[in-house]
Parts: C-alpha cells; structure tokens; sequence
C-alpha cells in the first residue's frame, strides 16, 4: 500500500491539535508507512536510558516523540499561520506554494 505524507524533512510546521497545538518547529524524520512525523520541540517524553558501555551514564532523558502528520500543518511565513500547499509548475519542476499568498515553501 502506497502511503503519502504532506510534509517532508525540513519542512516549518504548525501543529494544529492536540497538547502542543499552535507550537511551530522543523520536521527531524517522516515515517510514510506509519503517517507519523517528529517535530523538534514537540511531544517531548522523558526515556530511561540504560548504560550500555563501560563507564556511560545511565538515566532519564528527554527526546521528541513521534506524533500523527495530519495533526501538522506547513507553516508560511508570510501568512504567519498553518496553510495548505498546492503544486506550481516551473521550467518542468514542481514546486509547493502556499494556496493563500503563493509564497514559496
């Protein structure tokens, strides 16, 4: 099954709902197949870590988590706020601009 994702890595969004809605930060890794994104600075879980070397430390450290992509939005600047991509064609290279101002994504 052909799974498809509206953000890509490096991508500014917006979360839109949920416990961190209105955060804005840079997507770190898309998983398609899971429709999951992680965000930097959002959904932050503490993770016990185990030391697995000798004389690494061991002990509770914050990481992002992984949160669904349709809970995201790209974020135009120019807008100021979460918008909606649409396709514009140029010299046969597709590029996402923003559906409200056309700015460049």
């Amino acid at each position: 099954m052909n799974k498809k994702v509206h953000v890509k890595k490096d991508d500014s969004v917006i979360v839109i709902s949920g416990d961190d809605k209105g955060v804005k930060g840079k997507v770190v890794e898309v998983s398609p197949k899971e429709g999951k994104v992680i965000v930097s600075g959002v959904n932050v879980v503490s993770k016990h870590v185990k030391p697995r070397k000798q004389g690494e430390a061991g002990g509770i450290i914050k990481v992002e988590g992984a949160i669904y992509a349709d809970k995201v939005q790209l974020f135009c600047s120019k807008c100021g706020k979460g918008v909606r991509a649409k396709v514009k064609v140029e010299d046969g290279k597709k590029i996402r601009v923003c559906a409200k101002c056309g700015q460049e994504l």
